[in-house]
């Protein structure tokens, strides 16, 4: 069974291979992995890596109780307050050096959502309350720093003076704003409530989903605007494949946390036409492209955007059991990972990118900046948790 099969890649393959990255002298993580399998223990280390790579540890703990697992999470908590928090001006760092001093010490919004997300699941899993306090202090620094009455902002320098947005556009476009800023603030905000039910998180979280509704969502192409000017409009033709199929289930996972009922009727339509979207479109039978630009697919295959179609497929069917396409999906894009995507080499874990006929990019890295265990580690907690058969 497909379940089985994923529970024992997590415990066998992807746990024990992201333990092997603990940089025991300097603290954190190893910044980079290459695609002949060498780390470089000088790499500069960013904070995104570690905080998903916290996220994951808590909550592998969390879901399998490896009890190691916590003292991994504690290993990464520990370097994120040491190295990533600035101590004068609040937030934190997008990256430091490999001895941990601060390398780029700019501030961006989406930076600082995943270290709140990877604090609100530490203290989940630790119940360390000052894991949870120092989530706050950033999520008071996004409201007071990065919001306004429009949306947020997302590109600052080290005293949160706003500068160009140039980490999170892409595309060939400068956007002021952005679609996978504003999901992941809402995720990790879902995390912070999950854990702590405070009336700001959840206000926060009921604004970000009228934003997501209004102006996200173009209800005539049933997908999810990426580039933004200052003033929300769209500035690209550019459907993001692998971003509408994780938003249609993190979105869902919002509303089950949010537990209210004006905004389920207001976003679970948005939700399902996501998915039935993705499945008309991108589906490559067992596998997703990555984009489509102006009319153009990109045909590459992408680590996480194959694992967010295994989870967003799964919450499609769970959603609406009479969609066995959806659950169909799921099985052959899981196939598709086995057989292409999990690097059989020892010491590898998943490739980063693959050409349309399944080889892979050797100029992409194994573990990088971006490239960590939060998209599949997440994929296969998921589908422990949600313990279909498919």
């Amino acid at each position: 069974m497909r379940t089985e099969e994923i529970k024992n890649h997590l415990t066998n393959d992807i746990i024990p291979f992201w333990k092997k990255l603990r940089d025991e002298q300097h603290g954190g993580y190893y910044g980079e992995m290459d695609f002949d399998l060498n780390i470089n223990r000088k790499a500069d280390k960013g904070c995104i890596l570690n905080s998903r790579i916290l996220w994951f540890f808590s909550n592998a703990y969390n879901t399998v109780r490896d009890e190691e697992c916590l003292q991994y999470a504690a290993h990464a908590y520990k370097f994120l307050t040491d190295a990533f928090l600035d101590k004068e001006y609040g937030g934190v760092y997008w990256s430091v050096t490999y001895d941990g001093k601060p390398k780029d010490d700019s501030k961006h919004t989406y930076n600082q959502a995943f270290a709140i997300y990877a604090l609100a699941s530490y203290y989940d899993a630790s119940g360390d309350k000052k894991a949870l306090k120092l989530a706050y202090e950033l999520a008071d620094k996004v409201e007071s720093e990065c919001r306004d009455d429009i949306g947020y902002l997302e590109a600052f320098d080290r005293r949160f003076n706003p500068v160009d947005n140039e980490k999170l556009s892409e595309n060939g476009v400068m956007a002021a704003r952005t679609m996978n800023t504003l999901l992941h603030m809402f995720e990790a905000y879902t995390e912070l409530y999950r854990v702590d039910k405070d009336k700001r998180i959840s206000d926060s979280m009921a604004w970000m989903l009228d934003i997501f509704a209004d102006k996200i969502f173009n209800p005539n192409l049933n997908r999810l605007e990426v580039f933004f000017d200052y003033n929300m409009n769209p500035i690209i033709d550019l459907h993001s494949y692998g971003h509408d199929i994780e938003a249609s289930w993190l979105l869902d996972r919002g509303l089950e946390i949010l537990n209210e009922s004006k905004y389920y009727e207001k976003i679970s339509p948005i939700t399902r036409r996501l998915a039935d979207k993705i499945r008309s479109v991108a589906l490559d039978n067992d596998s997703l492209y990555n984009e489509c630009e102006k009319g153009h697919i990109d045909t590459r295959k992408i680590w996480w955007v194959q694992a967010e179609a295994v989870v967003g497929f799964l919450n499609g069917y769970q959603k609406d059991p009479g969609r066995t396409d959806y659950l169909a999906a799921a099985g052959r894009i899981w196939d598709y990972i086995k057989f292409y995507f999990i690097d059989k080499r020892k010491g590898s874990e998943w490739y980063n990118e693959l050409y349309k006929d399944g080889t892979p990019i050797k100029s992409k890295e194994i573990v990088g900046p971006w490239k960590c265990p939060y998209h599949n580690g997440r994929m296969c907690l998921e589908v422990i948790k949600r313990n279909l058969s498919f």
